[in-house]
């Protein structure tokens, strides 16, 4: 397995693709026919392979993140009286 921050280094071909090494393939998961999102960060271009582990690590990662916050649930039903009583309901 690689250390994080370790490089290595690949090449373009004439169509425009990559290969990613295999170590790293294996530590991500990243198997024929796995997606990967591309985007590009300043002057990097970042990769995220779309696989079920990767998935699992995301929605650990969010949950939780609203706790505390407004219900959009009670907002929505306070909208929807609001409406009701404008209506003459």
């Amino acid at each position: 397995m690689m250390k994080a921050m370790e490089q290595v280094f690949s090449t373009v071909s004439s169509k425009g693709q990559l290969v990613i090494p295999a170590q790293i393939r294996e530590a991500l998961g990243i198997t024929t026919g796995t997606r990967v999102a591309i985007h590009q960060e300043g002057d990097e271009l970042i990769l995220r392979p779309l696989t079920q582990a990767a998935a699992k690590r995301l929605i650990k990662e969010l949950r939780g993140m609203t706790a505390g916050g407004p219900s959009m649930t009670d907002e929505l039903i306070a909208d929807r009286h609001a409406e009701d009583a404008k209506a003459g309901w």
